[in-house]
């Protein structure tokens, strides 16, 4: 195709001469430019949508749990059993008696074995009732704190029992077992109510009189400790404490 200007001059030229007339024509073609900016993107909002609300039910639930669990935490234990601890005393009683008749060692710590069986077959069952009505958990919280205290000073009494009763002296056990227990009420009772290591501090008092008495008391310190020290203040857990 020849532009307009180009077709101008052809006709010119064509007239002049009366002769065709070469024309050269000029084709100009489009080169298209290249884009200096890419094309700017949309702006967007300068900040993330908010997260959806939490229900308030959730928010609340949470924090009661929150609270719940710190209270737990911060609490006593009191489901130390009251009247498990009388009915604890009274075995021991009866054990104390039996074993003052016995005429070998052999025999005696067998008696005082059984009991220490017949207080943990007591004791337990009692601790989780109490627990449970007191809609608290035995093996978290105080509780767990409770048991964690009061387990080591009856390992060391258990590894004790086997170590002086294998080397013969049988007359120091009423004296170390009184100790040890007293320490492990005392230690653990400072996770519970005030008068659990009152109680324990008793059964050290006691325990440590009886290593100094001849081996034929030895039977009325466990009695005095293990049986009435235990019955009394069973009773004063059951009544001030609930049961």
């Amino acid at each position: 195709m020849c532009s307009p200007f180009a077709g101008t001059l052809c006709s010119a030229a064509t007239a002049g001469t009366n002769r065709p007339a070469l024309c050269i024509i000029k084709y100009l073609t489009k080169i298209p430019l290249p884009a200096i900016l890419p094309p700017m993107a949309i702006p967007g909002p300068l900040r993330s949508s908010p997260p959806a609300p939490i229900p308030i039910d959730g928010r609340a639930a949470d924090h009661l749990r929150y609270i719940r669990e710190t209270m737990e935490r911060a609490g006593e234990f009191t489901a130390v059993p009251g009247w498990a601890g009388v009915a604890m005393g009274l075995t021991a009683l009866v054990a104390a008696y039996s074993a003052s008749h016995q005429h070998t060692p052999q025999r005696w710590l067998s008696i005082w074995l059984i009991e220490a069986f017949v207080a943990v077959a007591i004791a337990a069952p009692a601790s989780a009732t109490k627990a449970h009505r007191a809609n608290a958990k035995l093996l978290s919280g105080p509780g767990r704190k409770f048991l964690l205290s009061f387990a080591p000073p009856i390992v060391v009494g258990g590894l004790l029992t086997f170590a002086l009763a294998h080397a013969g002296f049988h007359a120091l056990l009423p004296g170390v077992w009184l100790l040890l227990y007293g320490a492990a009420i005392v230690t653990a009772g400072a996770f519970s109510v005030r008068v659990v290591p009152i109680m324990g501090l008793c059964l050290m008092l006691l325990g440590a009189a009886a290593l100094f008495v001849p081996r034929t008391m030895g039977d009325l310190f466990m009695a005095l400790g293990f049986g009435f020290v235990q019955i009394g203040f069973g009773i004063w857990i059951a009544q001030r404490h609930g049961g």
